[in-house]
């Protein structure tokens, strides 16, 4: 198995094949390349395809009227988005750009749906990846009212910590590829209030600021504060 494959393999539309299910599987699905910046999709488009990420980042936001942006999430090589689109095609809920060079595989509602069909164990791996989306969307909506800015910036750096992080000699190192402003937008606030909230973590010795990445050094304490 190649290591785009492996990589492919976690995503939860294929975790529930076998190796022959799933390499006709991906034999179906169309590449896509993306360049950082560019928009795979807009809010508001319409939409029938899902994606699984191979390499780069993503990150999915939504605007207001009055032109201010919120981030939803920001998602990595193994992972899935756009499946709502498999079971309710129609406008897109959100707006897909790359953080970074992409490389993804594109599959159509008209293919998937005979997939589902033949293989039920894909559509309960589909279902259970709905319900952690439904479930993430409570619990941050629950922080927004609940959980003051720097807590809720401890628990997004911890989280992108889990899924982009390498462990050093020195703590855990993130390369998280967002700017500062991205990053107010994923955690719902602003600009200046993340940065007193990184800052006052700096200065705790619980992390390390370095561009777009992050030495959490101290991931204990910023664990704790995230809760």
């Amino acid at each position: 198995m190649t290591p785009d494959e492996d990589v492919v393999r976690q995503a939860p539309l294929f975790t529930a094949l076998d190796t022959e299910a799933a390499a006709s599987l991906r034999a179906s699905m169309d590449s896509v390349r993306i360049n950082k910046g560019g928009v795979l999709f807009a809010e508001g488009d319409e939409g029938d395809h899902l994606y699984v990420i191979v390499e780069g980042k993503l990150k999915l936001g939504t605007s207001s009227g009055d032109g201010r942006e919120n981030l939803l999430s920001i998602l990595g090589p193994g992972e899935m988005f756009g499946e709502l689109s498999l079971f309710d095609p129609g406008p897109r809920t959100s707006t897909a750009t790359a953080v970074t060079d992409a490389k993804l595989l594109s599959l159509g509602h008209e293919k998937v749906i005979p997939w589902l069909k033949q293989n039920p164990e894909v559509a309960l791996q589909l279902l259970a990846r709905l319900s952690q989306r439904l479930r993430r969307t409570n619990e941050a909506v629950g922080d927004l009212v609940f959980s003051d800015v720097p807590g809720r910036v401890a628990k997004a750096l911890i989280d992108l910590g889990d899924r982009f992080g390498k462990v050093t000699d020195e703590g855990l190192l993130v390369h998280h590829d967002l700017t500062q402003e991205e990053l107010a937008q994923l955690v719902g606030a602003s600009r200046e209030t993340v940065n007193k909230a990184l800052a006052d973590f700096a200065g705790r010795n619980w992390l390390k600021l370095d561009g777009r990445s992050v030495l959490i050094t101290d991931v204990e304490r910023l664990g704790k504060r995230g809760k």
